[in-house]
Order: C-alpha cells, then structure tokens, then sequence
C-alpha cells in the first residue's frame, strides 16, 4: 500500500487487555513533533518487553501505543533549525516508547530536543547496539570516573553483568585498563563476559544471600549495579574505603536492607543513575565516549538481533531473562 510503513501496534481491548500486532500505518497516524525520522534500528529492552507483553506495570499510558524506548535513523523532515534531513540521530529516553510513541516503527515523529546527532564513527545500527542500556552503562562509568575511579587500584564489580547494561559495562570497564568482575546469575554466559573483557567471574549467589554483618571485607574498587536488593546491599558492605557504587537498575527488587555503616565508616558513595531525563549536554559527552571506548567488533560481541515481526515472541524471552547483552530490532528486515 502506498505510503504506508509498518509498525508495532499496542491496542487496549474491550477486557482493558492489551494485545500488540504489526500494523500499516499512513504519516498522519504519527504523533505531534518537529522531526519525523525514517528509522533503521530500534532495541529490546526490558521496559519494552513488559510494554509489548500485554503492557505490564501500565507503563504505557494512551493507546493506540507503538513502544520502544530506543531509535535510530536519517531525519526525513524537520521544522526545527538544529536537524535537517538526511542528518542521522539518536533517540533514547524521555518517557518514549512509554508515554510517547516509540520506536517499533519504521517511521517516527519526535520533539528535537529528545534527539542527539549520530556521533562520527559510529553508524545507525552499532549505536542501537549501545541504546538505552549502553548509554546507561556509559554513564555508570563516567559518575564513577568522576568520583575516582581509575584502573589499578583492584577489581570493579559488575552486577547483572551478562544483561544489557552490564554486558556493555563490562567492555568499557576492560577497555579502560580495568580488572572487572563480573557477576551473573546465568554461570553459563562465563565465555560470552570473558570475550567482552571480563577478568573473572562470579555467580550471583555469592552476593545474593544476606549477610548480618554491615562491614566485609574490602573486595571492590568502584561497581556498577544494575541488580539492587541483597545483591547491592553485599556490595555496599565489600567497598573499598572511598569507593563508589553507580546503581542503575533493580532486576532484584528495589528494597535494599542493610544499614548506613560502609557509607560513615568506609566513605562509600552510592551514585544514583538515570538515563531518561539525562541533559543533552550529558548525552553528547556519553555518545562521544561511546565511539572511543566501545569498537563496533566488541559491540557485534553483545548483540543480536531480530525483525518487527519477531519482536511479541522476544520481549517474552527478555522478560524471562533468555536474552544476552543487546537485541537490535532490524526495521527493514
């Protein structure tokens, strides 16, 4: 049909279920913006997954809904100075694919200041390989850098590692100089981490028991946590003195019971990182850092990817945890 591209649709039934299915959607369908971008690449992240899997946690708010909190793509118009077509972006974050229509479509209309300009070196398809979760990973490791971390001073622990963020955390960390250990709940991923960078690996349940002592011993120089709960409060109490933990995810609940003693006695800092409402000045220093510390053959490592037509059948495989690193959602494919 002429003048039609296709998407990934979210419709509430008359139950109040909500059922997602592919669609043939017309310009006029798109929602209100300054830029409608031709997307080539989106990402399966776990919002997305609970999104399209019937939109558990009622994150999507209006329907008809396309979710996908990540794109990638060429401007085709924009009424806004900054782009112009043919100029390459990025979008992540925002509430989008959550409040707002995303990126499961092969076409997009946005707000400008939602986007960042694809930086030099890196192409549509390795930047939706970094997305949400790599920005966010990125921005674990600039807050620690900025808060001391440097390579050298022992290991840097790795919640979650084998996930989106921490896949990606580990490969930056390794290619700064750092000894990372990675910890997973999946011991069968060990090959996938080592070939990211990581130096050793730890099973989760190392850290997943609680311990009634608030002090251990000192193990970790700086972590990202992308777990939360018991896993978090472990680490807390393993910091060495002057540390600081990036926490940017709750994969294992977001209470977290231990007590403020690694904090008074060892100077621990507990960093709290978002990606969604990050300023536009923070992006750009991120993707900068992106094209320096993660090269394409390290990203190909963590991803795979998937067609539109896939996409029901693989939020329910990232929902149960069977999704390794980064999914890349080929639009054209």
């Amino acid at each position: 049909m002429a003048g039609t591209f296709r998407a990934l649709v979210l419709r509430e039934g008359d139950d109040g279920k909500a059922k997602a299915g592919i669609e043939a959607l017309t310009e006029d369908d798109l929602p209100e913006g300054e830029v409608t971008v031709a997307v080539d690449y989106s990402t399966l992240n776990y919002k997305d997954g609970m999104v399209v899997d019937g939109n558990k946690g009622r994150l999507a708010r209006k329907f008809p809904h396309v979710p996908g909190i990540d794109l990638a793509g060429t401007v085709e118009h924009s009424s806004d100075d900054r782009y112009r077509p043919g100029d390459k972006v990025v979008l992540t974050g925002w509430h989008v694919g959550e409040r707002y229509w995303g990126g499961f479509s092969q076409k997009a209309r946005v707000k400008a200041d939602w986007l960042v300009p694809l930086p030099n070196g890196l192409d549509t398809k390795h930047a939706m390989a970094v997305g949400t979760a790599g920005l966010t990973a990125m921005l674990c490791v600039l807050a620690l850098e900025d808060h001391g971390l440097k390579a050298g001073n022992g290991p840097v622990l790795v919640t979650g590692a084998s996930g989106g963020v921490g896949s990606v955390a580990t490969a930056i960390l390794a290619k700064r100089g750092h000894d990372v250990t990675a910890l997973t709940g999946r011991p069968e991923e060990a090959d996938y981490l080592k070939r990211l960078g990581a130096t050793d690996i730890l099973e989760r349940s190392a850290l997943s028991e609680p311990s009634d002592k608030p002090l251990e011993s000192e193990n970790w120089n700086h972590a990202v946590d992308t777990v939360g709960g018991s896993v978090l409060a472990r680490a807390m109490g393993q910091m060495k003195y002057g540390t600081s933990i990036a926490c940017c995810g709750l994969a294992g609940g977001p209470q977290v019971q231990t007590t403020v003693v690694p904090l008074l006695l060892r100077a621990v800092n507990l960093l709290g990182i978002d990606s969604v409402l990050q300023p536009f000045e923070n992006r750009v220093r991120a993707w900068k850092r992106v094209t320096e510390d993660l090269p394409s053959e390290m990203l190909d490592t963590a991803m795979s990817t998937c067609t539109l037509d896939e996409l029901p059948a693989r939020a329910k495989d990232i929902l149960k945890g069977r999704v390794r690193g980064r999914l890349v959602v080929d639009l054209a494919g």
